[in-house]
């Protein structure tokens, strides 16, 4: 297997584009990431494209808008995980050496449901009883609440943290500071969870250029090497599962750290999986990143703050960003991408050469997750 890295990244700022088509909403994540990259479009080979809800032939109906067609289009469905997905599929045909640059994007237009939960599949068990993700979520923290000990003001602090970083981030969807009484006092959506403790939906999309090593030498000097690259699916459980142990997460991780011999001490930045406030501290445990039970103490501590030891989510995560779903896992690699370059501005985390992206896609009965895709990133 060759060695692979990024070599282009471009974002759509995370909003709600409810007069644009999915189309218009994904080209320009594209032509950003082409020109980062400094390369002619056709030079690309294939292209992957991640998308929950997009519809069919996603990346087509992109790509043609900028003259990208006759090539292979492969277009990957993996809920959350989409784009995340799409660049395993991506990784892999690079480093086995059949083709040497890749195109990965994702795109979502969630505004066309007009607002609400993310849509489930109705023919799923516990979607039929009223399974939605926030009281999914809900659930979790009041497990790890009750395990715990965790407090409301240390639930709520994660949001506080989420909207700081997001705020120093011109293509998050919410760029205000909140505070903890703010968070504490929004309107209630499922408890413990206000407004603040949830992710919003909204449009986006992101872009991902990728090379063999040797031809990304061609074009950069400072190269992003994709140090691993993880997808697993959910192991299906009857009965009782713990709902504070992300199983998917925790063997995903083992499996990250193992192929890329690098550990949780050696990640200097990290983008992770916020759709809801528990869920950043449930994957700061699974992740390695502190010990089962202390997460809040990590986040009370500044740890994962910028100037911390590991920033988690200076993009301001989904909580703040925004998670038009099938973008979010390219996004996260664009975020890391930036940081390992030095490109965040004041946001940046300084001297970050190791980092890491976690996404996530849930929604079925009996499963933890569906999908978990875990990559890690170095200069």
């Amino acid at each position: 297997m060759r060695e692979v890295s990024v070599i282009g990244v471009g974002i759509t700022p995370f909003a709600k584009y409810r007069d644009k088509s999915l189309a218009e909403i994904g080209w320009p994540a594209v032509k950003a990431a082409i020109e980062d990259a400094g390369i002619e479009k056709q030079d690309i080979e294939a292209a992957y494209c991640g998308s929950a809800l997009g519809g069919m032939m996603s990346g087509q109906r992109v790509l043609k808008q900028l003259g990208i067609t006759g090539l292979p289009i492969t277009n990957i469905e993996n809920a959350c995980s989409s784009s995340s997905s799409a660049f395993r599929q991506a990784y892999i045909a690079v480093a086995a050496g059949v083709y040497d640059v890749v195109l990965v994007m994702g795109v979502e237009k969630l505004t066309k449901f007009g607002g609400g939960t993310l849509p489930l599949e109705k023919e799923d068990f516990e979607v039929t009883h009223g399974l939605v993700m926030p009281a999914l979520y809900g659930m979790r923290a009041r497990r790890y609440m009750h395990d715990y000990g965790l407090t409301q003001e240390q639930l709520a602090g994660v949001a506080v943290k989420a909207h700081k970083h997001g705020a120093l981030n011109p293509e998050a969807q919410f760029r205000n500071e909140v505070t903890l009484d703010e968070v504490m006092n929004a309107r209630q959506i499922a408890e413990p969870f206000t407004l603040l403790h949830c992710c919003p939906s909204g449009d986006g999309a992101s872009a991902v250029i990728i090379a063999s090593a040797e031809k990304a030498r061609q074009y950069t000097t400072k190269p992003v090497r994709v140090a691993c690259s993880e997808v697993n699916s959910g192991k299906y459980m009857t009965g009782f599962r713990d709902m504070t142990t992300p199983e998917i997460t925790v063997r995903g991780a083992k499996q990250a750290y193992e192929e890329s011999g690098i550990g949780p001490d050696d990640i200097d930045v990290a983008e992770v999986h916020d759709a809801f406030t528990i869920a950043e501290l449930l994957y700061y445990e699974a992740l390695g990143f502190c010990d089962k039970g202390d997460a809040a103490k990590l986040l009370e501590d500044g740890e994962t703050s910028l100037g911390g030891r590991i920033p988690v989510n200076a993009s301001g995560g989904l909580l703040s960003k925004g998670h038009p779903i099938g973008a979010t896992g390219t996004a996260q690699i664009a975020e890391i991408v930036r940081q390992l370059r030095g490109q965040c501005g004041d946001r940046q985390v300084d001297g970050a050469k190791v980092g890491l992206t976690h996404c996530t896609g849930g929604g079925i009965s009996g499963f933890d997750h569906g999908a978990c895709s875990i990559h890690i990133f170095s200069v």
